[in-house]
């Protein structure tokens, strides 16, 4: 493999051709990465003190074994998304530049119509698909090569490719004030050119390790390159040396590959409040910390390194600290990942002086405690990562454990901290044994209010009561007539459960041949065991009385907030509707308009039982964690407002509005009508695209 930095121009003039493989996927870029590749072109272009943009890499391999006298096609393994769109791109520039006058055509060196052409789209000295510099895939080759020679589209024409021509092409010419600025833009656009040798490198295996969400080296360099790329040599050499080479060294090279990605998204989030997609941290990192000068690339490259050390002090075991180690430990078997935005503002404020050690562990294991608890009583998960990402909003820093514990207590529903109650009863009959963390909880609860620890994995799971479905005589009769029914009601609870050294000895002995024997029950130290030794038999009620008793220590183990109702009562907001109702909107009283606002109104709120209907002076708005959605009532419809970018919207019937930036009421960038009954069904689906991105229902975790 060779790797080196390349001008994106010189690459495409310079390569015969790139072909993209068969078997990879079609074009995908949307309106959103090609917004954004207009937007960095523009940004280098008026920039004279950007002398290079980096956009990513291109990784190829020869399509056939090299030879003196043949120019081989070129494989793409990695990279035809930007290829593609850069080839789209000078494509739409040389068709805009083609239609302006003789005098006009060049505004730049070599960016006239015939040499864009001729260096960067075709080989003009060629036939047949050798013409061509770049091959897509499936139907998208044939859109491309029409778009490039001028022709007629196929009838078959790629969505995708079309749209995002004409959308440059649109751009461009919107943009002719400032051709010769696009055109500098392009001009300092660089890629790493990755060759990889044939017969030494193997494409497959190189193209999973740069495209595998689980694996952030790719992202980790792409961050490194575009923070550090275009400063001076010796900046660049100091901040590498200064602040990312410890990082990476305090990560360890295996864990920097598999979790930088992570600690970035969980970075990002608790920076923007926005949580990145898992494989568009490189993207959400150019949003947060775009081209700056050197003096805010340090600030960022140094407030990255602080961080880091945060997450590797509590994901990567390098805390110090035995009390918070033993904390973050727990955390990480308990596999608390959507924490970590907040368990970094945390650290954060720990270690600046504003967080005391004390309050600060009483906060971890309140927050592992709620996730405990929550997946104990079976709460599904999928409002955590948001629950965590904006916990931050609602604390009180003067006041910092008090406001923790006044948010989880006063958080609605789907989102609740359990009670003891729900708690205790779930964890005395939920099935523990196939719990995804069951050596987790069984540690917890012997290791509370030790000081000398028990290691658990020294030690294997025991079933009291055996799993053996053919239960022995002594067995049957321990249990009683209703011993099958027993056995399968309680055989995983927890009042069934133990730890033993001993369990190939144990086998399907009968219980006082467990207590009594060498190593058995009596002889126990294990604090789990507590009271088995002198017991007589083992039966239902002996599970259940068990079951009771390592539950009551469980409300130790994990704890609800102490603080009382009227305290927690104080934090909770207050209500914006200053007693609004539907009468103070006469539109819905009209007989129509109304028949479909109920209609709509009974679709929103069977939604989920967290959703809210609040009547404002203008709208009615409809909350889950904030508006998702409000209605504005007016005399012939509904108009209603999507709390969402109209980018992520899918609207195949085309009935919304993009209203960025526009002056209106309600919340949110989408604008749809609603004027029928018949119309509701479809607007609902544009509704729930609303809610399911608040809730965190689309987001990967």
């Amino acid at each position: 493999m060779k790797a080196s930095e390349a001008k994106l121009l010189d690459l495409l003039k310079n390569a015969p051709q790139f072909i993209i493989p068969i078997y990879q996927r079609i074009y995908s870029w949307t309106e959103v990465q090609c917004r954004q590749m207009w937007k960095d072109i523009i940004r280098a272009g008026r920039d004279e003190n950007i002398t290079a943009h980096f956009i990513g890499s291109i990784v190829y391999i020869q399509k056939d074994l090299y030879q003196v006298s043949t120019r081989t096609p070129l494989l793409v393994i990695d990279g035809q998304q930007r290829l593609t769109t850069v080839t789209l791109f000078i494509a739409a520039l040389a068709k805009v530049l083609g239609t302006l006058e003789e005098g006009n055509r060049e505004p730049l060196d070599g960016f006239s119509p015939r040499k864009l052409n001729n260096y960067y789209l075709v080989n003009p000295e060629e036939d047949g698909e050798k013409f061509y510099k770049l091959i897509l895939s499936q139907t998208d080759k044939g859109t491309l090569t029409a778009l490039v020679r001028g022709d007629a589209l196929p009838t078959n024409a790629s969505v995708r490719v079309r749209e995002n021509f004409e959308f440059f092409e649109k751009l461009i010419t919107a943009s002719l004030a400032e051709i010769k600025v696009v055109c500098q833009g392009v001009a300092k656009l660089m890629v790493v050119d990755v060759a990889l040798t044939r017969g030494q490198d193997n494409p497959q295996l190189i193209f999973e390790s740069m495209n595998s969400t689980g694996l952030a080296l790719t992202q980790a360099d792409l961050i490194r390159n575009y923070v550090l790329m275009g400063l001076e040599p010796d900046l660049q050499n100091r901040l590498y040396q200064q602040y990312w080479r410890p990082m990476e060294e305090e990560f360890g090279q295996d864990a920097y590959s598999s979790d930088f990605d992570s600690f970035m998204r969980h970075y990002l989030t608790l920076q923007t409040g926005h949580i990145p997609n898992q494989g568009q941290v490189y993207e959400a990192f150019k949003a947060f910390a775009p081209a700056s000068p050197a003096t805010d690339i340090e600030k960022h490259v140094k407030d990255i390194r602080t961080f880091a050390g945060y997450y590797c002090a509590m994901a990567l075991r390098k805390e110090k600290d035995p009390a918070l180690a033993d904390a973050f430990h727990d955390f990480r078997e308990l596999q608390v990942r959507v924490a970590y935005p907040f368990l970094l503002e945390l650290y954060h404020d720990h270690s600046t002086g504003f967080l005391p050690k004390q309050d600060f562990l009483v906060i971890l294991r309140l927050i592992e405690s709620y996730v405990f608890r929550r997946a104990i009583c079976s709460i599904p998960t999928n409002s955590l990562n948001k629950t965590f990402a904006f916990f931050s909003k609602a604390l009180k820093k003067d006041r910092y454990l008090e406001s923790v514990q006044a948010h989880f207590l006063n958080m609605p529903s789907y989102r609740r901290f359990p009670l003891n109650d729900e708690f205790q009863r779930e964890l005395q009959t939920r099935d523990l044994y196939q719990f995804p963390r069951r050596t987790y909880w069984l540690r917890r609860i012997e290791n509370h209010g030790r000081k000398e620890r028990v290691q658990v994995n020294d030690y294997t799971i025991e079933h009291i009561l055996p799993q053996n479905p053919n239960l022995s005589v002594a067995w049957q009769t321990a249990l009683g007539p209703d011993w099958k029914k027993i056995q399968k009601a309680r055989l995983h609870t927890l009042g069934n459960l133990t730890l033993t050294a001993y369990n190939s000895e144990y086998s399907d002995r009968s219980f006082p041949e467990k207590r009594d024997m060498e190593g058995g029950f009596k002889e126990s130290p294990l604090h789990l065991n507590k009271g088995l030794g002198v017991l007589e038999q083992w039966n239902e009620d002996a599970i259940q009385r068990r079951a009771v008793r390592l539950a009551t220590i469980a409300l130790d183990v994990w704890s609800h907030p102490t603080i009382s109702d009227e305290v927690a009562a104080a934090y909770k907001p207050q209500s914006s509707g200053a007693g609004y109702s539907i009468e103070d909107h006469p539109a819905l009283l009209s007989p129509n308009i109304r028949e479909v606002f109920e209609a709509f109104r009974k679709e929103v709120l069977a939604l989920d039982p967290c959703v809210n209907e609040e009547f404002l002076k203008l709208y009615v708005a409809y909350k889950a964690e904030t508006n998702f959605v409000d209605v504005i009532p007016q005399q012939k419809r509904l108009l209603l407002s999507l709390n969402m970018k109209f980018p992520d919207l899918e609207d195949p019937k085309r009935l919304c509005r993009d209203v960025t930036g526009m002056g209106r009421w309600g919340n949110g960038d989408v604008e749809v009508p609603l004027a029928s009954l018949g119309d509701v069904p479809y607007v609902m689906g544009l509704v729930r695209q609303s809610f399911d991105q608040q809730m965190g229902n689309n987001t990967e975790a």
